[in-house]
């Protein structure tokens, strides 16, 4: 059992029947009373974020999680595969808890998965950056390069992003995996 004293951001507790990772925290000590730690948790399995407070006598209990680098295979329509590289063990996991990530993945990308000491999928971390190709977007007007806005396009893996004027079909690109945003053309 952890202490409140023991939060740190990244930390995996079991709150409220689920796992949630603390992604923010702060320590108070008011003038009057005792002191609490102020959260911001974010649910594993679902993604939804909450915030609490905890007194400083509260007692946590922390879930040690392990992170392995997994490689893509593929998607087979309900389950996707990924291998472990060491062993050449494939593992499905759900289209549910792969949620909006899924528009990132390439076959044959190395991602990190993050496994509970039961040996459950609890989540996926991707890279920072992807590269894909541009298999939609609107054609390039001349003249248009000088713009601070961009056009609309769509990726192989139907990604939705918005790009330069002077990206065109078939161009590969740099992808921030945070934020959805592109960054440069490859």
């Amino acid at each position: 059992m952890a202490t409140t004293s023991d939060i740190r951001n990244g930390m995996i507790i079991r709150f409220k029947n689920g796992l949630y990772e603390v992604t923010e925290f702060l320590h108070v000590k008011p003038g009057k009373g005792a002191a609490f730690v102020r959260t911001t948790l974010k649910n594993i399995e679902n993604g939804k974020v909450i915030e609490n407070t905890f007194r400083t006598s509260e007692k946590l209990e922390e879930v040690r999680i392990e992170k392995q680098k997994r490689e893509f295979l593929y998607f087979d329509g309900r389950f996707y595969v990924f291998m472990d590289t060491s062993t050449y063990e494939q593992k499905p996991v759900s289209k549910d808890l792969i949620g909006d990530l899924d528009k990132y993945l390439i076959e044959n990308m190395e991602v990190t998965m993050k496994v509970d000491p039961d040996d459950n999928i609890i989540g996926i971390e991707l890279p920072v950056t992807v590269t894909q190709e541009i298999a939609e977007c609107e054609p390039n007007i001349k003249g248009n390069s000088a713009s601070v806005s961009g056009k609309n396009a769509t990726t192989i893996t139907g990604l939705d992003i918005t790009v330069p004027f002077f990206i065109e079909i078939g161009d590969n690109i740099k992808i921030d995996t945070r934020s959805g945003e592109y960054i440069e053309r490859v």
